[in-house]
């Protein structure tokens, strides 16, 4: 099993990072390296995530850290982190690969 980072997925970690850094750059380092390492971690345990509640199927999937989600999906040999974003904001939908679900 393999992990892969969409380009988005990569640009919202950027994001993030920015955002933390401007108020505390040790934090936004520890948080980023939170968030890939919880992503690291989906290889072990794929369908451990919860349902993406937005959709109804079973390759998408969550995990939560803090206020992150960490959203992925799960394919037979790989699986590809689709995207990272606040928990309050909006599920950025066009991300998701349907040829899978």
């Amino acid at each position: 099993m393999k992990l892969f980072w969409t380009e988005t997925a990569k640009q919202d970690l950027l994001a993030i990072q920015r955002y933390i850094a401007a108020d505390n750059p040790n934090a936004a380092k520890k948080w980023i390296e939170r968030l890939r390492a919880l992503a690291r971690n989906t290889l072990h345990s794929p369908l451990a995530g919860r349902k993406v509640p937005e959709f109804s199927r079973d390759d998408i999937r969550e995990r939560i850290e803090g206020n992150y989600r960490i959203v992925y999906q799960v394919f037979e040999d790989h699986i590809v982190i689709v995207t990272v974003f606040e928990g309050h904001a909006l599920f950025p939908l066009e991300n998701v690969d349907d040829s899978n679900g």
